[in-house]
């Protein structure tokens, strides 16, 4: 179905131009460089919206897909035009085209988009803005394991109510730390803005939590400032574990507050600077839990109050293509120079409990090619400096490595290290069957620094079994070890490692998710755990 918005008068040129002349032009459309040369003012903008089955095609022409399409509500017009970055009138430009496919492709409720010229002429170029949608509503119901320990999930999941991309679910979750029912809805664009609004109430076995955010963010790389604010309340049981075993507790209630704002002069020779300023509060009090079943192992309260500067730095360098991270999806990765800081100052005159210099920075950088190798870097790093002394501090670094081999095979890894010193007692470093060790239960090192690798041989299928999954595969080795302090105290147990293999099945109408299904085979660690771990989850990546 097509239809038609954000037109311009054009009837002056239509009058004198034959559909002779209209036809001859549009077999001369320039290319996309070409149009931005001369300088082409966008005139219409048509909008294609694709419902989740196309009953054009006869393996989706069948009574259950035409049944689904029915009872989905296709995104709105409107949903989809003020996410654009241009208007008719504008003077044609490709980043925001590519940008605004970016901005669209980041919508759980759509699967894919492109922006495309389909007519050109007299130095006016019509544009079409092609989207297909996922089935937005989404009955939870599954039951994953990990590490040796089970999760289920039921409720109902809406991200796309009535069309207009607002976000409601109702969500009943059970693990081992917890049961727990959540109650969220989401808007991205209130009022036709760029304003996004977030609430979100969790009713707990162990306590309750509530999130109330509302933020004009940084939506484009040309966008000129940002405010919002988030009130945060939580309160809940908090286990700790010594080799994948609950062996203490403690009651952990945290209330947050945060406000800002922040400047840009927008994009320029692709490059963007941001400034934010703004004030923080972060109380965390700590104590033992009532009816424990567990020792008690308390951490000491933190109240930090404090004013704060931030600085960002982006690069306008993006990639796209498929068969990476997901099947068969356009993906968007920045390779761009990547930078975040900010600064913050805790005084015991603003209420906090101590004097602290508050830091935290974050980056990355991408290197190669997509098409065949590429190299993608992040780091982070974050802490606290009292009294002339590091508390809480972190520093992170992560490497992920693609090769193409063929357009259906790839070769991944990972490296990622952590390096901890004096961590808060609830900040511990973890490594397990939840955290990339997939053939050990979770969390079965403790301490404060870790490093971690992976090998994957990854394989991108063309079986779509019911037009409903794309099917992947993978053989996978894992290794890693945790090292330093751990608070319950026994000794890590050296190296772990463990190889396996894995079915991946990427839910082409519903979501973003990929399910997992793997079988890892521990090679060394405790002989008491199992010697084959299955693990059955759902993830947003390969």
């Amino acid at each position: 179905m097509r239809h038609r918005c954000l037109t311009i008068p054009l009837l002056l040129m239509a009058a004198l131009t034959s559909p002779t002349m209209a036809d001859e032009a549009n077999k001369k459309l320039p290319d996309l460089a070409e149009l931005e040369a001369q300088n082409a003012v966008i005139g219409e903008v048509t909008i294609v919206r694709s419902d989740v089955f196309d009953l054009s095609s006869p393996d989706e022409n069948k009574w259950l897909y035409r049944w689904a399409n029915r009872l989905h509500v296709i995104t709105r017009e409107k949903t989809v035009s003020e996410q654009l970055l241009f208007r008719p009138g504008d003077i044609y430009k490709k980043r925001e085209l590519e940008e605004s496919e970016r901005i669209l492709r980041r919508n759980k409720y759509l699967y894919d988009a492109h922006i495309v010229p389909s007519h050109y002429e007299n130095g006016i170029v019509d544009l079409t803005v092609n989207t297909r949608d996922v089935w937005s509503i989404s009955p939870e119901l599954s039951i994953s394991r990990s590490g040796g320990e089970n999760r289920t999930r039921y409720g109902i999941d809406e991200h796309n109510l009535f069309g207009r991309g607002q976000r409601l679910r109702f969500i009943q979750d059970n693990d081992i730390d917890r049961s727990e029912s959540t109650i969220e809805y989401a808007d991205r664009y209130i009022g036709s803005h760029h304003i996004s609004g977030l609430l979100r109430y969790s009713d707990n076995s162990d306590g309750d939590a509530y999130l109330l955010s509302v933020e004009r963010p940084f939506y484009a790389l040309d966008t000129r400032w940002s405010a919002g604010g988030s009130i945060l309340g939580d309160d809940r049981r908090t286990p700790m574990y010594a080799f994948a075993e609950e062996a203490a507790e403690y009651r952990h209630q945290r209330d947050a507050f945060h406000l800002y704002s922040g400047r840009s002069k927008g994009l320029r020779n692709g490059w963007v600077q941001r400034w934010t300023t703004g004030i923080a509060l972060d109380d965390n009090r700590f104590s033992e839990v009532n009816n424990p079943t567990l020792p008690a192992v308390v951490p000491g309260d933190r109240k930090l109050v404090y004013p704060f500067l931030g600085f960002e730095l982006v690069e306008d360098r993006y990639v796209k293509g498929t068969n990476r991270d997901q099947i068969d999806r356009t993906e968007d990765f920045q390779t761009g120079l990547r930078l975040n800081a900010s600064l913050g100052w805790a005084d015991t005159s603003f209420g906090s409990d101590r004097d602290a210099l508050i830091y935290s920075a974050t980056s990355s950088r991408g290197f190669g090619s997509f098409d065949h190798k590429m190299l993608l870097l992040s780091a982070a790093a974050s802490g606290r400096l009292e009294g002339g002394n590091s508390a809480n501090a972190q520093f992170e670094m992560t490497a992920r490595f693609y090769h193409a081999q063929s357009e259906k095979r790839l070769f991944f890894t990972s490296i990622s290290g952590t390096v901890g010193h004096d961590l808060d007692l609830d900040n511990p470093v973890e490594i397990g069957g939840n955290s990339g060790l997939r053939g050990y239960p979770l969390r079965y090192q403790v301490g404060e620094s870790r490093l971690l690798a992976t090998i994957e041989q990854r394989y991108y299928t063309d079986w779509y079994p019911f037009r409903f999954a794309r099917v992947g595969g993978a053989v996978f080795a894992d290794v890693g070890q945790v090292w330093g302090t751990n608070p319950l105290g026994p000794d890590n147990r050296g190296w772990l490692s463990d190889v396996g293999f894995g079915l991946r099945l990427a839910l082409t109408r519903v979501s973003d998710r990929i399910i997992h299904l793997d079988v890892a085979f521990p090679l060394n660690g405790d002989p008491a755990i199992d010697s084959v771990q299955f693990l059955l989850e759902s993830r947003r990546s390969f």
